[in-house]
């Protein structure tokens, strides 16, 4: 048995008279060793897209809060008169009238 380890780490099983099945099982090996590491990558790097795009989502759904909240308070009655009265449009005594057409 520990010639065996000797002669495997020496790499005696490579150069041996049955060595081309321990070359295309290392070929192999290696083949299925690099898919896998490439399979890893694109895992990876697909992790941190997501990730990435989360947080752009985070970002733009406060955008689109504060933008709405803006929205209401520049809606509201009070702050359209306020702004008319700077400009020196004051607000109307009379309801208005509702115009009806008909043909």
């Amino acid at each position: 048995m520990k010639q065996t380890i000797y002669d495997i780490l020496k790499g005696k099983f490579l150069i041996a008279d049955d060595a081309m099945k321990n070359w295309r099982m290392l070929l192999f090996l290696s083949f299925l060793a690099i898919i896998m590491i490439a399979s890893s990558h694109n895992a990876e790097s697909k992790v941190h897209k997501i990730a990435k795009l989360n947080n752009e989502v985070r970002e733009l759904r406060t955008q689109f809060v504060d933008g709405r909240t803006e929205l209401m308070q520049l809606k509201m009655e009070s702050s359209v008169i306020y702004k008319m009265t700077r400009k020196g449009i004051k607000r109307p005594t009379t309801p208005p009238k509702k115009i009806i057409v008909k043909n």
